[in-house]
């Protein structure tokens, strides 16, 4: 198996059994997130407490890219404090862009979107939603994330 395959099979394992995906009862945020391109559509909750975010999750539906994405996200900002979420969302945003490097581990695997522009927003949309919902937490209002 080589790089891409293995790459490949994290992205479906993750898009099939999507970690952190249902309702959180008590979330401090919501944010809901659409890529009109392609019809992914998703909400992401967080619920932060003294600059960390204790717990994340998501709903929606969307492309194996998408889920897979969302997925490996609430998997690598649980537990973290914001600022460190949001150093991350810029890093990942910059790799699958192809204007930085990829962090270490399983969100790698999206590295490869990069060499296909059209699924780029698929990739992002759920990171999107984290800075979104990062900033919100900052009081700098509220939107509906969209990739357009």
């Amino acid at each position: 198996m080589n790089l891409s395959e293995l790459y490949q099979e994290i992205i479906l394992d993750h898009a099939k059994r999507p970690l952190n995906r249902g309702l959180l009862d008590d979330a401090t945020v919501t944010v809901p997130a659409e890529n009109p391109s392609c019809g992914d559509e998703l909400t992401l909750q967080l619920r932060v407490t003294d600059g960390r975010i204790e717990d994340v999750r998501f709903t929606g539906q969307g492309c194996a890219i998408c889920m897979a994405s969302a997925s490996m996200m609430t998997r690598a900002v649980k537990g973290k404090p914001c600022e460190e979420a949001a150093a991350l969302f810029r890093q990942v945003h910059d790799g699958v862009q192809g204007t930085g490097e990829m962090p270490k581990g399983e969100i790698s695997s999206l590295g490869g979107v990069r060499e296909f522009p059209q699924r780029v927003k698929c990739a992002l949309l759920a990171w999107e939603a984290l800075r979104e919902a990062l900033g919100i937490r900052k009081g700098e209002g509220r939107r509906v994330v969209t990739t357009e």
